[in-house]
């Protein structure tokens, strides 16, 4: 079925909270048949934001930054410059595919086809969403496990069928600011990003990569 997607991607930085009414806005939209379908490009100022699955444990440092309940799925997770937020805005209906985690799982294979444009290998885990990348460079876990970080979060809400929120993707963020929470409620892993990896990749080169390989999981 041929779909219009718009693209949207705002220059600077996006107030979370002014994100979170436009993205409610536009789904109504989609669900009266008023508005397109959208992909929402941007980044946030610093914030630490709790899905419905956060525990007040998991806030280490709840005054370092704002902090922000949502709708979305998931626990708690940083936003930042330097990091790629990717809010999807997408009718499941016509995709055919009134499920959850089939969604996730192609939210996250798409994560994985753009990083491997960059020869970045991203990896998916049972009980862990979000992607993930090997680090042979670190020492293995005590287990003897190669460790693994993580380059990418999603976390969606889903409202008759439309999706809001979505993916964030960690381009060059400082890292030490995910150490104000545990993120996602996993601390047996790290956070990495494509410049901690050693790759220096541009906000406009991800976009590129994310709009090219979007119709082979979102057709």
């Amino acid at each position: 079925m041929s779909r219009k997607i718009e693209w949207i991607n705002s220059q600077g930085l996006t107030d979370f909270e002014a994100a979170e009414e436009f993205m409610k806005q536009r789904v109504d939209q989609i669900i009266d048949g008023n508005a397109s379908e959208a992909i929402w490009l941007l980044e946030h100022p610093p914030v630490y934001t709790a899905g419905t699955s956060a525990h007040d444990a998991d806030l280490i440092s709840a005054h370092r930054f704002p902090v922000f309940k949502t709708d979305r799925g998931g626990q708690y997770t940083y936003h930042g410059p330097g990091q790629r937020i990717v809010y999807v805005m997408l009718d499941l209906n016509k995709m055919g595919k009134k499920d959850v985690r089939a969604f996730v799982k192609c939210l996250e294979n798409w994560v994985i086809s753009a990083l491997d444009q960059f020869d970045v290998k991203g990896v998916i885990r049972d009980g862990r969403v979000g992607v993930w990348v090997e680090r042979p460079d670190k020492p293995r876990q005590a287990d003897g496990v190669i460790r693994e970080d993580k380059i990418a979060a999603i976390g969606i809400r889903l409202k008759k069928w439309v999706s809001f929120h979505g993916i964030s993707i960690n381009l060059e963020p400082d890292l030490e600011h995910f150490s104000g929470i545990t993120p996602c409620g996993i601390s047996e892993h790290g956070i990495t990003s494509l410049v901690d990896l050693g790759l220096m990749v541009t906000a406009r080169e991800l976009d590129d990569a994310l709009e090219n390989t979007f119709i082979k999981h979102f057709s």
